[in-house]
């Protein structure tokens, strides 16, 4: 193809945590580099996200003797996949972990944390940790992009009066009416919304702390990120991808050569309506996505456009969530980790462990057909504990009311025909319930019985998970079945290549995060499953179109 209008070694389409990792490695082994993004703000769905990142034997956990063997590490991912994911793309993972970590931490910028006690989501399990393998990006001071601060995706998460917390602040913060260590945390907040005044500082946390302090290592580096410049087709030359079309929001079309790869880390389908009711499951086919709005799957399609292969596309990040009258969509992680509660079917029984990581909650919610379900509690719960953003005490504004997201009744039986389910069944849900609060122990579901399920709980029960549903009036939201973003894409290899449906290569195509069909199957290791696995294949698709090869081969 000849008349490029702009040549580069290598080009990423997306402007995530993957992306950006991508182009820091691609710079580091000296390419150059460039970033195209067709939202108008950086930073795609890890700058809306909790920001966690999980990869085991990263160097921030290794800093505090947190040394896995490479053995366990990989017992507790085949145990979690289940023979769904290649075993040379789960080496490759464990394997270049550490070293994409080490590469990007060679930044000033990049600085991190370890969230201690955040639990993998499934620490039962061989090779699992009750302690978390998850880190976060510290604080930051987003003043210090000057100019580029005003295209950082906001988040839709921010606190008042310019209240930063981190998740660590958040599980205490959650305990503020129970706990002294919530206490304190709330003395905390209230001084940094004091201190933010007086230092007019714009602090973020999070995944608008990680792509704002990767956005500093780009500029540091000398990487270009285009704004408003969305990719319409890949280039392909005699079977191999030679470059892109990208569109402008203006209306110019620009032919970008990239003489070594492209890299698509353009996200999943998540606001595809035509592709979400294709492929994703009846019952979480309507969009209570939270990704990034630009998340269309233009990757996946321009993909599967040169015969790529496609993969795990019934399956995503799978979310239990409230709506928002005003048309938002809040997750409920924390929540249904909280006592004097259940989560009930139409039926108005029980049918999982309510304070399972969401992924697997909602696959239950899905295979029973349970859509809405129904989380009911009771006044002590509402008065003792945050929910959906609304505060512990707090009145529910009248807009829930009216909406039909919540309603409210003096008795369980009341509570039941407001919503539409049988008041025996749900009377007798909750007697059951009661009775296993009391025993301290759930032989219905196990709900306590891991170290995942207890970290939001409530320390000062014996099981922090359980506590009778006895006080009027009683609560019940609609949840819906939301995500964080698909789980389906274009398939690839160890080296982040793209494959087509025979197994062989795409040549210089490469893929990373929720355009490619995910290294975790239909699981979800812990926090930062996401967004991990996102860094490590971006890394190692540009060491790998630069020729350098990576740790794991």
């Amino acid at each position: 193809m000849t008349g490029w209008d702009h040549e580069f070694d290598f080009v990423v389409v997306g402007s995530g945590g993957g992306g950006m990792a991508a182009a820091l490695t691609a710079r580091d082994a000296g390419m150059s580099v460039l970033v195209v993004e067709k939202g108008s703000k950086f930073g795609g769905s890890t700058g809306i996200s909790g920001g966690g990142i999980w990869i085991p034997n990263n160097p921030t956990l290794k800093s505090r003797g947190h040394d896995d063997s490479r053995e366990s590490i990989r017992r507790y991912l085949d145990l979690l996949t289940q023979g769904r994911v290649p075993a040379a793309r789960l080496d490759a993972f464990v394997d270049n972990g550490p070293a994409a970590m080490e590469l990007i931490c060679k930044s000033k910028w990049m600085r991190f944390f370890w969230t201690k006690g955040y639990a993998d989501y499934h620490p039962e399990l061989d090779g699992g940790r009750p302690l978390g393998r998850s880190i976060e990006a510290k604080p930051f001071d987003t003043r210090k992009l000057g100019d580029d601060e005003k295209y950082q995706r906001p988040n839709n998460m921010k606190g008042p009066l310019g209240l930063w917390i981190t998740s660590k602040d958040y599980h205490d913060l959650a305990m503020a009416k129970r706990t002294w260590a919530g206490r304190r945390a709330s003395l905390v907040a209230a001084w940094r919304v004091s201190s933010n005044l007086v230092r007019r500082r714009h602090m973020a946390t999070g995944g608008r702390a990680l792509v704002a302090r990767l956005r500093m290592a780009l500029k540091d580096a000398g990487v270009p990120l285009w704004l408003k410049t969305g990719m319409r087709e890949l280039v392909s030359e005699d079977g191999r991808v030679t470059g892109v079309v990208a569109a402008k929001r203006d209306g110019t079309t620009l032919r970008i050569r990239a003489r070594k790869g492209v890299l698509l880390a353009t996200g999943g389908f998540d606001h595809n309506q035509e592709m979400r009711e294709r492929y994703l499951p009846k019952g979480g086919r309507e969009d209570f996505a939270m990704g990034a709005r630009e998340n269309t799957g233009d990757g996946i399609r321009a993909g599967e456009g040169l015969g790529a292969a496609l993969d795990l596309m019934d399956d995503a990040w799978w979310m239990p969530a409230v709506r928002h009258p005003a048309g938002a969509t809040i997750p409920l992680v924390s929540e249904r980790a909280i006592p004097r509660q259940v989560i009930v079917s139409p039926a108005g029984t029980r049918f999982t462990n309510e304070a399972a990581p969401y992924v697997n909650f909602v696959h239950d919610q899905l295979a029973g057909g349970h859509v809405p379900a129904w989380f009911v509690m009771d006044a002590r719960a509402r008065a003792r504990y945050p929910f959906a953003q609304i505060l512990p005490g707090a009145p529910i504004p009248k807009a829930f009311y009216d909406a039909g997201i919540v309603f409210k009744a003096d008795t369980i039986e009341a509570l039941a025909t407001a919503i539409g389910v049988p008041p025996d069944a749900l009377a007798k849900t909750v007697e059951t319930f009661n009775g296993h609060a009391r025993a301290g122990r759930d032989p219905e579901f196990g709900r306590g019985d891991s170290a995942y399920d207890r970290y939001y709980g409530d320390p000062n029960l014996p099981n922090p998970n359980l506590d009778v549903i006895d006080t009027a009036p009683y609560y019940a939201f609609r949840l819906e079945v939301g995500d964080l973003g698909t789980k389906g894409g274009l398939v690839s290899d160890e080296h982040a290549r793209v494959l087509r449906a025979d197994g062989s290569v795409i040549d210089g195509l490469y893929v990373t995060g929720n355009s490619s069909a995910s290294v975790m199957g239909n699981e979800y290791a812990g926090p930062g499953a996401t967004i991990g696995p996102s860094i490590v294949f971006g890394y190692i698709a540009a060491r790998h179109a630069a020729g350098a090869g990576d740790a794991g081969t």
